[in-house]
């Protein structure tokens, strides 16, 4: 059944068939939108602010890029490999309850940032056009336009990348970096100090990870045909422009700006991006932030329908609903705190989950030769409520994660490194002896399970 006819099939636990896949070029685009946003633009400029040099931020930008592709790329390729998205893999890895759990993570991180998608575009409208009108209302009422294009399941949100928001945003930031790459440097420019190497490393890769890896690739990816270029090419693409191109348009925009003071740096920036023209500004901030929030709502969907057997259309609405009361009340909080504490929960509690999934493949394709994860072979009822390796895994990774990510200030002294990579890598080095062991205890018991179902036929 196509999928411009069945929206509930973004709800089933059954694999995307290959018809209906979508083209890496959609793909890339899609994720470009979901990777590439003017919170990276002003990322960019409050490096240039804490004194990161231009080397600095390329270089660190460089090794940001290469954990993010080696993360995301075979979380896509788990997506597309087995038509299954973040939740139903999650059951089938973590068990019953344990999938739950991942799935009630992913909700409310993704409200989360729904409502600060819609709180942020809420705020921009106000600026560009000086309305006194109440920030509360306005998130509210865009919380609940964003979600607009779920309605027509995944091929509305995909269009809407490839068609408005992905050709908008790429004109727009190549045409910011051009006009900032030729402006005059202001002789008058303050010297700022300049941070080491490992603390620039550490800030700006805890943003580029953070803001850029989504956690849940497999619910987006699981629409693409298998294949390692398939995803490689787009992901580079997309994630090159999103999280290097959006912040070095930033850094030199502050450079351009001569000053280091962020009330009237960011209305420079409003200005310089946007050449005074409100309806400019308008046109591309709906495509950047509307595209955003179309990803976010659509993953939040999916898990809705995994928790509760609704309609995709009664999911987006309580989704939309959900975060119309978030944005309500993140309009009373600050944005920048909102934003920092977000992208460092981010990249821990939802790619964790993930690289253990990751591991389970690959330790049933090279270890176990077994291929029932690819294969979708699990019955749902059959599987445990919980299976410990993983959930052991998990609860080490975002503990040591959140412990090094300067997060939780009692914890400063453990402040050190890049913490998704920390959470990441701590998750693996439990996980595989847990289940090389859990396998080589039951392998006797399956291999007889397996003789006698041979012999019953």
């Amino acid at each position: 059944m196509p999928i411009n006819d069945c929206h509930d099939i973004t709800n089933s636990s059954e694999a995307i068939p290959l018809s209906e896949r979508k083209s890496a070029l959609t793909m890339g685009l899609l994720w470009l939108t979901m990777v590439a946003s003017f919170p990276a633009v002003l990322a960019g400029f409050e490096w240039y602010r804490q004194g990161i040099t231009l080397p600095q931020l390329a270089f660190c930008g460089a090794i940001s890029v290469l954990l993010l592709l080696l993360y995301s790329v075979p979380a896509c390729q788990l997506g597309a490999k087995t038509g299954l998205g973040y939740c139903r893999l999650g059951q089938t890895v973590f068990g019953r309850w344990g999938g739950a759990l991942l799935t009630i993570n992913l909700l409310w991180l993704f409200v989360a940032w729904y409502s600060l998608t819609a709180v942020l575009m809420a705020q921009a409208v106000l600026n560009l056009f000086h309305w006194h009108l109440p920030l509360f209302w306005l998130s509210v009422i865009f919380a609940f336009l964003m979600a607009f294009n779920n309605f027509f399941g995944f091929t509305g949100v995909a269009n809407f990348a490839r068609f408005m928001a992905a050709p908008v945003l790429i004109a727009w930031a190549g045409y910011v970096l051009w006009k900032a790459l030729h402006d005059p440097v202001p002789s008058a420019l303050v010297d700022l100090p300049h941070p080491s190497n490992l603390y620039a490393l550490s800030l700006t890769s805890s943003f580029i990870i953070g803001f850029a890896v989504w956690g849940n690739e497999q619910d987006y990816w699981r629409y693409s045909k298998p294949g390692i270029l398939r995803s490689a090419i787009p992901l580079l693409l997309a994630i090159v422009i999103g999280q290097i191109i959006f912040p070095l348009a930033g850094w030199f925009i502050a450079r351009a700006s001569g000053s280091i003071d962020y009330p009237s740096t960011l209305a420079f920036m409003s200005n310089y991006c946007f050449g005074g023209i409100a309806i400019v500004g308008l046109l591309i901030l709906t495509a950047d932030y509307f595209s955003t929030n179309d990803s976010s709502l659509f993953g939040g969907a999916v898990a809705v329908g995994s928790l509760v057997p609704l309609t995709h259309t009664l999911s987006v609405a309580v989704f939309a609903i959900s975060g119309a009361v978030g944005a309500a009340l993140l309009s009373l909080t600050d944005m920048t705190q909102s934003l920092s504490a977000l992208v460092s929960i981010n990249c821990v509690i939802l790619p964790t989950p993930t690289i253990i999934m990751v591991t389970e493949w690959c330790l049933q394709e090279r270890v176990f030769r077994s291929n029932s994860l690819t294969q979708n072979t699990n019955d749902f009822k059959q599987l445990p409520a919980v299976h410990i390796p993983a959930i052991v895994a998990l609860i080490g990774g975002i503990a040591i994660g959140i412990a090094t990510s300067g997060l939780i200030s009692i914890l400063d002294f453990c402040h050190f490194g890049i913490a998704a990579l920390n959470a990441w890598l701590t998750s693996v080095v439990i996980y595989v002896p847990l289940r090389v062991h859990e396998y080589s205890h039951n392998k006797p018991l399956i291999e007889q399970y397996t003789q006698l179902e041979v012999d019953a036929e």
